[in-house]
C-alpha cells in the first residue's frame, strides 16, 4: 500500500506541476483573462478531471503559480545578497540582485496579470503584498548586516525601481537596456555601490 500511494503521490506532483508549466505558458501568450481550463489542460496533455483533482478553479491554479514563482524570485534574491559571506560588496551585490529580479519576459507578463488581478481582489493583494514584503525584508536584511542606515526606505526603493523598469522592459522588450537602467537606479538609490562600473544602456543591448 505504501508503495503504491509513493506512486500516486509522485504521479499526481508531476501532474501538478505539468499543469503549472504549461498554465505559464498559456497565461504568458494570452492573459489570464483569456485563458479557459481546457486550453490549460489540452496545453499540458491531461484531461479536466486531472485539473479539477489538483484545482478547484483556474483562480486557484493562477494563484499557485504566481506564489510559486514568486518564492523562487525571493529566494534568488536571499541567494545573491547572501553570496559575499559577512561582507557584503554592494557593486557586485547590485549586479546580482539586477540579472535576478530582470526575469524573462513571460514571468513579467503573467506578473502583471497577477497585479491587476489582486487590485480587484482584497485577499488576492493580500498575498501580493506580503511577497513584496519578503522581497523587501531579503533586501533590508542584508543591507543593515553591511552596516548601512536607512535600509527600510532602501529596500522600498530597490522593489519600486524594479516596477518601473520592467513597465519599460514589457514595452521595448529590451531586456539589455532594463538590466543597465535598473543597475543605474540602484547604484544611485545605494550610493556605495555605485563606486563599480556603471553599464552603457547600448552596450549592454547585446546581451
Amino acid at each position: 500500500m505504501a508503495t503504491t500511494t509513493g506512486r500516486v503521490t509522485k504521479r499526481r506532483v508531476r501532474t501538478r506541476a505539468d499543469l503549472l508549466e504549461a498554465a505559464f505558458a498559456v497565461f504568458a501568450a494570452k492573459g489570464f483573462g483569456r485563458v479557459s481550463i481546457e486550453e490549460v489542460c489540452q496545453a499540458a496533455g491531461y484531461t479536466r478531471g486531472a485539473f479539477y483533482s489538483n484545482f478547484a478553479s483556474l483562480d486557484e491554479l493562477f494563484f499557485a503559480l504566481y506564489r510559486e514563482r514568486a518564492d523562487l524570485i525571493a529566494g534568488q534574491v536571499s541567494g545573491a545578497l547572501a553570496l559575499d559571506g559577512p561582507e557584503l560588496d554592494l557593486a557586485a551585490a547590485v549586479d546580482r540582485v539586477t540579472e535576478v529580479l530582470l526575469m524573462d519576459r513571460d514571468w513579467l507578463l503573467v506578473k502583471t496579470d497577477f497585479l491587476t488581478h489582486a487590485a480587484r481582489r482584497p485577499d488576492v493583494a493580500r498575498t501580493l503584498l506580503a511577497h513584496r514584503a519578503r522581497l523587501r525584508e531579503a533586501v533590508a536584511e542584508r543591507l543593515a548586516r553591511a552596516g548601512l542606515g536607512g535600509v527600510e526606505d532602501a529596500a522600498h526603493a530597490v522593489v519600486a525601481a524594479y516596477d518601473g523598469v520592467t513597465v519599460q522592459l514589457l514595452l521595448d522588450q529590451d531586456a539589455g537596456r532594463a538590466r543597465a537602467w535598473l543597475r543605474q537606479l540602484l547604484g544611485a538609490l545605494l550610493p556605495e555601490a555605485g563606486a563599480g562600473r556603471v553599464p552603457d544602456a547600448r552596450t549592454e543591448r547585446a546581451e
